[in-house]
């Protein structure tokens, strides 16, 4: 599945570090940035989310929200975020729903073997609660300046 622009975000739950659950079609009301990526405390990774956590007030000022999502078990996040403090939020996947659902689950290739992981993707919603940009296959290096920037043109309430 591949979410185009204008679609909404899709129905799906996400855990949150507490164990209460989120769902993501209730997040409609502010804009809201969802990246996936692969696995908590590996180096991009890392790199990926320290950069969403000193982009936090930046964010935050054009009233835009931000959620991290992995297959991690929410104690792995809990630990993840208290080692690099990290202020993004994360969630976990822990039934695979929502990665499906986002088309984030993808066949990949590592040295000549195929295997099914995260594709590194992260996903712009405006307030409305519908797709304005998805951007697959993330190299980090720059990311999170782009995504800023595309959320400071998204139109204020």
């Amino acid at each position: 599945m591949t979410l185009e622009p204008g679609a909404p975000i899709p129905d799906v739950a996400v855990t949150l570090p507490d164990g209460s659950v989120r769902r993501l079609a209730d997040a409609t009301g502010r804009p809201l940035v969802v990246y996936f990526y692969p696995k908590d405390d590996t180096p991009g990774c890392t790199r990926e989310a320290q950069g969403f956590s000193e982009a936090m007030p930046a964010f935050e000022a054009a009233g835009v929200d931000i959620l991290g999502i992995s297959k991690d078990p929410p104690a792995k996040h809990q630990k993840f975020a208290a080692k690099y403090a990290l202020a993004v939020p994360l969630a976990s996947d822990v039934d695979d729903r929502v990665c499906e659902a986002f088309g984030a689950w993808v066949e990949k290739s590592m040295y000549g073997k195929q295997y099914m992981g995260i594709d590194r993707s992260t996903f712009l919603f405006g307030a409305d609660g519908r797709l304005v940009r998805a951007w697959r296959k993330v190299k980090v290096p720059g990311h999170v300046d782009e995504v800023l920037a595309a959320a400071n043109a998204l139109p204020r309430g």
